[in-house]
């Protein structure tokens, strides 16, 4: 009877795939005959949260309604349901729809133990990301990917389009700027599927000790990295639309300054502002929104800057590059430049080099210029690990 459901769902899931998007691309969660047999008999962990679905349903209450065994989920950034705003501490525990233990990897634990991942055969990991290095979905996947290493547990990536997969820039990180928002020597934007970067911290042997991962990936059918794809579900609670990912690789370096980014708007990643700023003549008022932004910068006093909706939408996909402008601009028109960067900014820039380049007034042209070294040897070591046509 077990097999019957089992066999019935499959051929329902699939049918539903091609019916919904198979004339665009399929996801590798959409492709389950791919990966179900894969699962089938085995005990099952899954890295996964709110954006892990096939069509209107999430991928674990699938594979439960067939009788797959999930023991556990494990929990990034902004929880198991998304739920979470950026940098709250996220709770392990039970979840309330499934009754699956779920284990936080945001927060001081940011890796599965080997207690964690006692009696389970595989994990599972599907999580949309936007492609940009202080994402910390990434970081997320290079931690379990180490686990699994560690305990000779098979890893399976379902992948995604990388929205932002059409394009590199940036500077590269400099190791010894390493953290939770960048952990590799790659560039803010990377251009990899996690497919593809999950392929990369293998093969360049970024895991602790050089282990490598049983990996296996999922590839996704009808994508390539000049595929543009609109995100059916928010990735993340401040990043509610395709304006605001475009925006976000610009944007999210202005979390290490003292301007507002919109959280606790409407508009989060979509406008920049500060008390008092000079410049622009939008003005939102930061609020406290729980599970989106918690007491946020600035909260409750009136900003002033840009709104940028408009520049996400027409301006940011068509560029192809990371927008300096705004952050030159309003660095040189404070009024308190000694108070502009936070200790912050050099960990999501990946070194203290853009905030010096900035602070001495060096052209926006000659900044570009000094990152084409590392980003063209960076472009060697990606080429191996593609699994798309590029859009080179």
């Amino acid at each position: 009877m077990k097999s019957f459901k089992y066999k019935l769902l499959l051929l329902f899931l699939t049918i539903i795939s091609f019916r919904t998007v198979a004339t665009v691309l399929q996801t590798g969660a959409e492709q389950t005959h791919l990966y179900l047999p894969l699962l089938k008999g085995k005990t099952i962990g899954m890295v996964v949260n709110q954006t892990a679905s096939i069509g209107n349903k999430h991928l674990v209450d699938s594979l439960l309604s067939i009788g797959i065994s999930i023991k556990k989920v494990f929990a990034p950034e902004h929880g198991f349901r998304g739920d979470h705003s950026a940098g709250e501490f996220v709770q392990s525990g039970i979840d309330p729809l499934t009754g699956l233990q779920v284990v936080s990897l945001y927060g001081k634990k940011k890796k599965p133990s080997a207690a964690d991942l006692n009696g389970i055969d595989c994990i599972v990991f599907d999580i949309q990301d936007v492609g940009a290095r202080f994402y910390t979905y990434i970081s997320t996947l290079h931690y379990v990917m180490e686990a699994c290493a560690e305990n000779n547990i098979q890893l399976l990536v379902l992948d995604r389009p990388n929205p932002n997969g059409f394009y590199i820039d940036g500077p590269v990180l400099d190791t010894a700027f390493h953290s939770f928002v960048g952990m590799h020597p790659v560039p803010i934007v990377h251009a990899c599927t996690m497919g593809e970067y999950a392929q990369m911290i293998n093969g360049e042997k970024w895991l602790k000790g050089k282990v490598k991962c049983a990996l296996r990936v999922i590839k996704m059918k009808g994508y390539t990295h000049l595929t543009k794809y609109e995100l059916p579900i928010r990735p993340s609670p401040n990043l509610p639309n395709m304006a605001s990912i475009y925006l976000y690789p610009s944007l999210c370096l202005f979390e290490g300054t003292n301007l507002s980014l919109g959280r606790g708007t409407d508009f989060p990643f979509e406008c920049i502002g500060k008390p008092g700023a000079n410049k622009g003549s939008f003005v939102f008022v930061p609020k406290s929104i729980k599970g989106v932004a918690e007491h946020p910068p600035h909260e409750n006093k009136a900003c002033n800057g840009y709104l940028l909706r408009q520049n996400g939408n027409e301006v940011a996909p068509k560029l192809k590059q990371i927008q300096l402008h705004w952050l030159i601009e309003f660095y040189h028109s404070d009024t308190a430049k000694d108070k502009f960067f936070t200790p912050f900014f050099d960990q999501l820039a990946g070194s203290d080099q853009l905030r010096k380049q900035i602070t001495k007034g060096i052209p926006e042209r000659q900044i570009r210029q000094s990152w084409q070294k590392g980003i063209a040897k960076y472009k060697l070591v990606r080429r191996k690990y593609l699994l798309y046509r590029d859009f080179e």
